[in-house]
């Protein structure tokens, strides 16, 4: 069984490493909630330059809120006005289910399904696929989609 005088244990068979970062985890997190609050995302939806999502009201409130005593969030510290930021134009998954119906925690809650699909090609925006948006107009599609079509102008 081991440790049974038999055997030597090596010192990585006894010391125990740092955590392992569940990636499938964060990216649902990150394609789930807002950056700024952590609630869940909800129309209307905003993005900044570095690709991160927030809820837009969340902003508003980061922005107006500028006291002495609160310091500003890390997440959110390069967001100087309302126009950094843009508002993005999402295209809905029809296979989506999550808030539609009541939960009551007896069904299984498939967390890898995603609220928003490209329009183009319909890849689920779940954090799998890169997904790019457009900043004058808002409008979101995946990489692939954008690199298959080559124009740029939206596609709407």
């Amino acid at each position: 069984m081991g440790c049974d005088g038999g055997t030597i244990p090596k010192r990585h068979e006894l010391v125990k490493g740092p955590r392992k970062v569940d990636k499938n985890a964060e990216l649902v997190a990150r394609w789930n909630y807002c950056a700024l609050s952590q609630e869940k995302l909800r129309r209307p939806i905003v993005a900044c330059e570095l690709g991160r999502l927030y809820n837009k009201d969340a902003v508003i409130e980061f922005l107006l809120d500028k006291s002495a005593d609160k310091t500003p969030m890390e997440a959110a510290s390069h967001i100087r006005s309302i126009k950094n930021v843009t508002e993005l134009n999402l295209a809905d998954n029809p296979a989506w289910s999550g808030d539609k119906e009541s939960i009551k925690g007896d069904k299984y809650d498939d967390i890898q399904s995603a609220r928003f699909i490209c329009p183009v090609v319909g890849l689920e925006m779940n954090g799998r696929h890169r997904f790019c948006f457009l900043r004058n107009c808002g409008c979101v599609f995946s990489e692939r989609a954008l690199k298959e079509i080559k124009s740029e102008v939206c596609h709407k």
